[in-house]
């Protein structure tokens, strides 16, 4: 045992001797590294998993696109390292394109499970490449970082990663408002190309002045600098000799695949004819142009005026999440529209925003009890449906005398009123009831009140129909005129005509006779009808709107009404008359009288 050990030791030292002799083993750097690194564990990220269908089902791809299908039932040719590393040398960029087993790898994924992919982002790459050249052009940046959003979206405007990011650029909500971009309910500036490209082209040129190496900017875009500059650290040395591939095995799994990913976007967007990939073809140019909107406006709005497919609105605004655009006065948006519908845009404008205005206008006030989308009426709050017919369509009906008006053709019954009922003082829930022609369970129910106890001044929900809340509180014997539903103005004309002419026979003996009508004042309360009020004074309702003016039956709580003195009525001239006979007969009797004395 111990010669053994004894002759280890020696073969060790040998060897050491031998190293010593030959001279140390060269330490690999970083250029080595970046050709040779090799990683079995590597991590797709969630860009691979878009439905690549879906993408080339869009609006856009059917109506600006067309797929040549030459290499439809072509497979991936085989390809060699060397071929593919000279191909990837010979692009024309700033940036470094090495090549290596994990770029390799990313290379083959794109190629033939990720063939339809590729496809479908030739095709959206027609329109979005030169907005993404633009916002780079601007800050004076390698055009080939173009290709990012090919990895981070898929150039899907509205993808959302697991982590939260956002938009073609995958921004966090944090560093997109640091950015100055909207991020709200209804907007998200992440997925406007425009703003998106020009925050996303700023964001790398500032990575790249801390850095100054792309495939660090590149990295920290991914992962952040302070993921970056972890990782630095844990690798040693001189922190400005380092570039992506020296920290590879110091950065997180999805980091990792970040790089060479960006390197097989390039590849493959300049090389997929040579591995027979379909590409999808534009058409016919997609030419844009913008117009600041200031007023709030629905895409359907837009759409019906200008007559423009609403999923082209949403492919060109994908900024704005609920297809609304919550434009004031004070914040403006600017609308991206096909160049030749701005100026039908700008000429059709008002049209536009009163097209359905009603269903689309943004609800300010509401009080509880109040339906949505339904407009308040007279000083008692009534609220009608949408489905109630316009009283000046009724017909007008005939009055005849000793009854009531008749029921016209239109069926009342059917058109339904949601009322807001104010308690007046001593009203108690059967009494409001028996008003609406309902029951107090159903008042119950609908206000969720447990006691049939009520308060004035309270507020309640009453469902009835038009032929029952027009009219005066049911009673045992109602009158024809308090049975009648509300009337158009055509047929309050008519009635109060008949009406005239049918008492006026009665009254027409005592007119020279009559004063001067003397009027009093009645302030209207909550609750109160012309109904109550001419029960209360005993003057007809004709009479209370001849001496207001009033064409209709609507009054307002607090306003101020005259209130005519009684007009005579029928039996007052039967008894006048009556009288008079009587006077008339007696003088006849005295005459005979005295004429008898004087025979």
């Amino acid at each position: 045992m111990k010669r053994r050990i004894i002759i280890f030791t020696l073969s060790l030292a040998a060897l050491m001797q031998g190293a010593t002799a030959l001279g140390a083993p060269k330490k690999p750097n970083v250029l080595d590294l970046r050709e040779s690194i090799t990683d079995e564990s590597i991590i797709y990220p969630e860009s691979f998993e878009t439905d690549s269908k879906k993408l080339l089902e869009s609006w856009y791809m059917k109506n600006y696109t067309d797929t040549d299908d030459r290499y439809r039932t072509s497979g991936n040719p085989s390809t060699s390292d060397a071929v593919i590393r000279q191909r990837l040398a010979d692009l024309p960029t700033v940036i470094d394109m090495p090549f290596n087993q994990i770029v390799r790898s990313y290379i083959d994924r794109y190629m033939e499970r990720g063939r339809p992919l590729v496809a479908s982002l030739l095709g959206l790459s027609t329109y979005y490449m030169p907005i993404f050249e633009q916002a780079l052009e601007a800050e004076q940046l390698p055009l080939e970082l173009k290709y990012l959003p090919i990895i981070e979206s898929a150039l899907d405007p509205n993808a959302v990663s697991r982590s939260g990011a956002g938009g073609l650029w995958q921004f966090m909500p944090a560093s997109a408002k640091g950015y100055g971009l909207e991020i709200s309910s209804l907007v998200d500036e992440r997925r406007d190309p425009y703003k998106s490209s020009k925050v996303a082209a700023k964001m790398l040129r500032d990575l790249y002045a801390t850095y100054g190496d792309w495939s660090l900017a590149i990295a920290a875009y991914n992962c952040g600098p302070g993921a970056v500059n972890k990782a630095i650290r844990r690798a040693g040395g001189d922190p400005k000799k380092h570039d992506f591939w020296s920290i590879y095995q110091y950065l997180s799994p999805e980091t990792r695949g970040y790089v060479p990913m960006f390197i097989a976007a390039n590849y493959v967007m300049n090389y997929y004819q040579d591995h027979n990939i379909s590409p999808v073809l534009p058409t016919k140019p997609l030419v844009t142009d913008t117009v600041g909107v200031s007023s709030r406006v629905h895409f359907d709005q837009i759409s019906k005026v200008l007559d423009i497919p609403k999923d082209e609105l949403k492919i060109l605004n994908p900024q704005f999440r609920a297809e609304i655009i919550p434009a004031s006065a004070s914040k403006q948006y600017m609308l991206i529209l096909p160049a030749q519908q701005v100026q039908a845009y700008i000429m059709s404008e008002n049209d536009i925003l009163a097209y359905e205005a009603s269903k689309y206008a943004r609800r300010i006030d509401a009080e509880p009890g109040e339906l949505p989308g339904v407009e308040s009426v007279d000083g008692e709050e009534e609220l009608l449906l949408a489905q109630r017919g316009d009283a000046d369509d009724m017909p007008a009906e005939e009055v005849t005398e000793g009854e009531g008006p008749r029921q016209s053709n239109t069926d009342l019954s059917a058109k339904k009123r949601i009322v807001t009922h104010t308690v007046a003082s001593g009203e108690t829930i059967n009494d409001i009831a028996t008003r609406y022609g309902v029951t107090v369970s159903d008042i119950r129910s609908w206000n969720s009140l447990r006691r049939n106890a009520v308060r004035a001044g309270q507020k309640l929900r009453v469902e009835t129909t038009l032929a029952v809340a027009d009219t005066q509180p049911a009673r045992t014997t109602q009158s024809a005129q308090s049975a009648a539903p509300a009337k158009t103005s055509a047929t309050q004309t008519k009635s109060t005509s008949t009406s005239a002419s049918r008492s006026k026979t009665s009254q027409q003996s005592s007119k020279k006779s009559t004063q001067a009508a003397r009027t009093t004042e009645h302030s209207i309360k909550n609750g109160e009808s012309l109904s109550s009020i001419s029960k209360k004074y005993g003057v007809s309702i004709a009479d209370l709107k001849k001496a207001n003016g009033m064409t209709g039956d609507a009054i307002r709580a607090g306003k101020t009404l005259k209130i005519p003195a009684k007009s005579s009525s029928a039996s007052s001239g039967t008894k006048k008359s009556s009288s008079s006979k009587k006077s008339s007969s007696k003088k006849s009797s005295t005459k005979r009288k005295s004429s008898s004395k004087r025979r």
